[in-house]
């Protein structure tokens, strides 16, 4: 196990390689939240601030324009 840990002498450059690595990846993951908790306030604030845009009105099934011949749908 000891060997495992020594990385045949070069631990010491191999075990701060990971660390480093690890530092990045975990503040990248703090970065990339924090952003998207960022957009999400942003987006519930636009749409609190507009006024919603109505719904067109569907067209009901018998309204609707009849499949084309030989699609299934």
């Amino acid at each position: 196990m000891a060997e495992f840990f020594s990385m045949g002498g070069y631990a010491a450059y191999v075990w701060p390689a990971y660390g480093i690595a690890a530092v990045i990846l975990v503040a990248m993951l703090i970065a990339s939240l924090r952003g998207l908790r960022r957009h999400e306030a942003l987006l519930k604030t636009l749409e609190t601030s507009r006024p919603r845009r109505r719904e067109r009105n569907r067209p009901t099934s018998a309204t609707a324009l009849p499949a084309a011949e030989g699609h299934e749908g």
